[in-house]
């Protein structure tokens, strides 16, 4: 079995794999851990039931746009035109509740597989379950933040005012007056993504996977099994592949005539090795839409929703926002930042594609998670790894399927 793409959700179907007896080998030309999977803010975000396909989301887009002071970036907009149509048709309410029933359904779900995973990884204190905070700088902003989330479908997780104490603490170490605040819980983070990534690497060889660092462009399928062409001319040979390749897993698919209508919606985050930030949970700043988690390797802040094509550089505009915000909040930063961005691989609906192709029964695939891929990869292992061995899933892929965009 040839798993294609070595992030979160590749390394824990391949560890699912290999669990369940399969002989796997792992490719991806990533050896810095520079993808989405490692420079996420670590949230393991189970409270995000609602689709951000949505006729919500869809009425909140023009204030939201970066040139207004908010999240959204459209650099790219030609080129994703035909996307922003499915999306459109997505965000109808009976396409909605479709996916909000199915995301709800998988992210219940996620913690308790996560949980699995870090056992597995004998690491259990890679996951935090000490849920996040969610704050706001103005008493109107306050108010309607409070009213939108108890109108939201949180999924299992719940949530009350910022204990007292707390919120106290907050504002002692932030420059910005902090109105308000709310504490989730049923959420979660990971301790730090870089010790996930070393951890999910060396357990998978331990266990007995192939690593390889090869750039696939191009797949075949024959009565042999499935050939994939490299950059530099090789060919491997499988018996079956499984495509995890994140944003990089639409050409791939194409490549065997497959639609996989996915676009690159990017982040970006700084990260200070030196801080005095406190040891607290991840912490949203809703009036800057940036999240801010402490790791053990540094205090990082992230944030945007830039569409834009994968190989497009990156908007240094992004990174000196985030300063600003850091600036104007206080944080208690010190020195130069580590700067990053990357892909988020992201569908129309808002779902992830799971499943096998009707067309190429070789072919199995599982990328399109979104903001929820750290969130989703544990389960999304389990269910691939069950699905792909014959087991009968806990959960019906039938809703995650690529045929739902007609791609087979």
């Amino acid at each position: 079995m040839l798993v294609i793409g070595a992030g979160v959700i590749g390394h824990a179907c391949a560890l699912g794999l290999q669990q369940r007896g399969w002989r796997t080998i792992l490719t991806d030309p990533d050896r810095v851990g520079a993808a989405a999977s490692w420079g996420n803010a670590g949230h393991i975000a189970t409270e995000q039931a609602q689709p951000l396909a949505s006729p919500a989301t869809l009425r909140s887009a023009p204030r939201r746009l970066y040139a207004f002071g908010g999240p959204l970036a459209l650099r790219d907009p030609l080129s994703i035109a035909p996307w922003v149509w499915r999306y459109l048709r997505a965000c109808t309410p009976a396409s909605y509740e479709r996916g909000r029933l199915a995301l709800r359904g998988l992210l219940a779900q996620a913690l308790p597989a996560w949980r699995r995973l870090a056992q597995t990884l004998e690491q259990p204190e890679l996951l935090r379950e000490t849920g996040h905070w969610l704050c706001w700088e103005s008493a109107r902003s306050a108010q309607q933040g409070r009213e939108g989330w108890q109108r939201s479908d949180i999924g299992d997780t719940r949530f009350d005012a910022l204990a007292a104490s707390d919120l106290d603490a907050l504002r002692t170490s932030l420059r910005a007056p902090i109105e308000a605040g709310i504490a989730f819980s049923g959420t979660a983070q990971i301790a730090d993504p870089r010790r996930l990534a070393a951890a999910l690497h060396e357990r998978y060889q331990a266990m007995g996977g192939e690593r390889r660092y090869d750039r696939i462009e191009a797949l075949s399928i024959d009565d042999d099994g499935v050939l994939a062409r490299t950059r530099d001319g090789a060919q491997l040979r499988a018996e079956r592949v499984l495509v995890c390749a994140g944003a990089r897993s639409r050409g791939l698919m194409a490549s065997l005539g497959i639609d996989a209508p996915l676009v690159a919606e990017r982040g970006y985050h700084l990260q200070w090795a030196d801080h005095d930030w406190p040891d607290r949970p991840p912490v949203v700043f809703e009036d800057r839409s940036m999240i801010v988690t402490r790791f053990e390797g540094g205090l990082r802040a992230a944030g945007f929703v830039e569409y834009a094509r994968v190989d497009s550089p990156p908007d240094p505009g992004k990174w000196r926002r985030l300063r600003r915000h850091v600036a104007e909040l206080g944080l208690p930063v010190r020195g130069e930042p580590n700067e990053w961005f990357g892909a988020r691989p992201t569908l129309p609906d808002y779902l992830p594609a799971m499943g096998r192709s009707a067309r190429h029964p070789r072919l199995h695939y599982a990328f399109g998670h979104q903001h929820l891929g750290l969130t989703l990869a544990a389960i999304s292992g389990e269910l691939m790894a069950q699905a792909m061995s014959g087991i009968e899933a806990p959960t019906d892929l039938a809703a995650f399927d690529l045929a739902r965009f007609g791609g087979r």
